[in-house]
């Protein structure tokens, strides 16, 4: 699977020792930076996984920064993008069967290597359950008119 995967400067290892796992797993991996620990935005980085996975260049995108919660935002901020911030597996599971999500949100000072391994190893091999939550998911794209 091809997999876009971008950080900020905190979870730099973090997306470094993951890329290289997702690799050895056969995965073709989309490295979008940042290329040091250097001081860097998470949104400039979150905005870019997004528009590389809405543009079809990745399958599925895997976004990170220290809590994973603000970067999560930024590739949220895309109306193709489901991105799902997780922190174990069955939240990995359940984002990808019930919201057919195209990207999951890490935080690097919360969940270790091999949390982010088991977590990624979950989003990539779920299917979307369809079914009951295709109406649910493709209202996920648009704003209706009528919101009170």
């Amino acid at each position: 699977m091809k997999i876009a995967i971008a950080s900020d400067h905190a979870a730099f290892d973090l997306k470094r020792e993951l890329a290289a796992w997702l690799r050895e797993q056969g995965h073709d991996v989309a490295d979008l930076g940042p290329e040091s620990d250097a001081r860097v935005d998470y949104p400039d980085f979150g905005y870019k996984l997004a528009q590389y996975v809405a543009a079809g260049h990745a399958e599925r995108g895997i976004a990170l920064c220290g809590s994973g919660i603000g970067i999560s935002i930024a590739v949220n901020r895309h109306p193709a993008l489901r991105c799902a911030l997780v922190t174990e597996p069955l939240s990995a599971r359940l984002c990808r069967e019930h919201n057919d999500a195209n990207a999951i949100a890490m935080g690097a000072r919360l969940v270790g290597i091999d949390m982010a391994k088991a977590c990624a190893e979950v989003f990539l091999s779920t299917p979307f359950a369809g079914d009951r939550h295709t109406a649910r998911v493709a209202k996920l794209s648009t704003i209706p008119q009528d919101v009170r």
